[in-house]
């Protein structure tokens, strides 16, 4: 890894500590600027050596220095995945506001999932937010026109709107939620509409095989009574898209 990888590894660890943050205290009404980190378990405010993003999990295995209660593994999780991501863009795309675009989107979607999976939202922060961001970045943006944003993000939102009146109707309880519909829209918004089938096929085969795998380890059969939540779903199929984008064309190839 080149100094200049290694240093964009290094502040995408931060950038995870800072989305942890917002992972946390978002969902529950708290300010993401103040006041300054803490243990979730006592509530003692870390020191600066108990903040280091990656190191720090691992030098206090796992537990808090004063109550110690476990540290959730998602933590590290985050930082890591952050880090990755921004050495991957920038190799992708190179130093550019082309890497930015992808980076942020990702971001957006390891927030949504992990709040959604934790529980069971999507702030519209996030979503309204990030679909603002998606639509006022589109001119720069290596997938799409600025028109094919603001398509994609009404076609996101209005075919899953569509899809969950058609769930209710048939099972005359609610599929999906509305943050589904809004995640969706920022997806279409960052990635156009032509993505949005692959994408929510991928969310679906990528769903399937995970309750599946839960059901096996759990020994449990898959009922209509427990449910998961869709988003981080959704968030997988747009990650595979943006790590391998060849495999909308070997979805759905196009036809002339």
């Amino acid at each position: 890894m080149t100094p200049f990888l290694l240093l964009a590894f290094l502040i995408g660890l931060c950038v995870g500590s800072f989305l942890n943050v917002v992972i946390y205290r978002l969902p529950r009404g708290l300010s993401i600027v103040a006041p300054r980190s803490f243990c979730p378990g006592c509530g003692r405010p870390l020191r600066w050596f108990e903040n280091i993003p990656l190191l720090s999990f691992f030098w206090l295995r796992g537990r808090c220095r004063t109550c110690r209660k476990p540290i959730s593994w998602r933590y590290p999780l985050v930082e890591g995945l952050c880090g990755i991501l921004a050495v991957y863009f920038l190799k992708s795309y190179g130093i550019s506001i082309q890497a930015a675009i992808p980076y942020l989107l990702a971001l957006l979607l390891i927030a949504a999932s992990f709040i959604d999976l934790e529980h069971g939202i999507i702030p519209d922060q996030i979503t309204l937010g990030g679909l603002l961001a998606g639509l006022g970045l589109s001119p720069f943006s290596p997938f799409l026109s600025p028109r094919e944003a603001l398509v994609g993000a009404f076609c996101g939102a209005g075919a899953f709107y569509l899809l969950g009146a058609y769930y209710f109707w048939i099972r005359g309880r609610e599929g999906l939620g509305e943050g589904d519909y809004k995640l969706l829209a920022l997806i279409g918004g960052f990635l156009g509409p032509l993505n949005l089938i692959p994408i929510v096929f991928l969310a679906s085969v990528w769903g399937l095989c995970i309750a599946l795998l839960l059901a096996l380890v759990r020994k449990e059969r898959l009922s209509g009574g427990k449910s998961l939540p869709f988003g981080p779903f959704l968030s997988l199929g747009a990650f595979t898209l943006l790590i391998y984008p060849k495999i909308a064309t070997f979805l759905f190839p196009p036809i002339y």
